[in-house]
């Protein structure tokens, strides 16, 4: 979906959901991949804190402009996040460079997001599926094409994905509190 579309964080949101465990207790995590040392790359930090502003009751969120996760720390933070929450659920969020008519879209997809591939780094896959946003061209010298990347594309496309997974949220929560009430009735016959 183009991230500017007028139902485009509802279809994210949409999308999220038919990804998302159902009827368990299982945490979902987010988790936002990037640096804001770099326009491009830094989608998933300002998702991060988008949603971190939220303060969403159904999600963990990790990845923020203040406390980011890129290649150097990603190993340790991935570790961090295992040991804290039992069977995660994870959602792995970060940029990626595409072709040029897909610039703005953002993908919702299953399995894990690699990142670091455009720019030809070796780091551990992350996530059961994965949110993308194509924020520039690649195919050449992409360092420096995520490094010139406008702020303006990089930072709608972060609140669309931040909205959508606010949508999502609420959704969610309405299912979970379906599930308290269910447990809660077979619990008390």
């Amino acid at each position: 979906m183009f991230h500017e579309e007028d139902q485009a964080a509802d279809n994210l949101a949409q999308e999220l959901l038919s990804f998302f465990p159902v009827m368990t207790r299982r945490p979902i995590v987010f988790v936002c991949i990037g640096t804001d040392r770099s326009t491009g790359d830094s989608l998933g930090p300002l998702v991060g804190t988008l949603l971190q502003e939220k303060k969403l009751p159904s999600f963990y969120i990790y990845g923020t402009l203040d406390d980011p996760i890129h290649a150097v720390n990603l190993e340790e933070k991935l570790k961090e996040i295992n040991e804290k929450h039992f069977h995660p659920f994870i959602i792995g969020i970060d940029a990626c460079l595409g072709r040029y008519k897909s610039v703005g879209f953002i993908e919702v997809g299953n399995g894990p997001v690699k990142p670091g591939a455009g720019v030809n780094k070796e780091l551990p896959a992350v996530g059961h599926i994965h949110v993308t946003g194509i924020v520039n061209v690649s195919g050449f010298m992409e360092f420096f094409v995520l490094q010139n990347t406008r702020l303006n594309i990089v930072l709608k496309m972060a609140k669309t994905i931040a909205n959508g997974i606010d949508q999502a949220n609420r959704h969610y929560t309405k299912k979970s509190d379906w599930l308290d009430f269910e447990e809660t009735s077979v619990n008390n016959n």
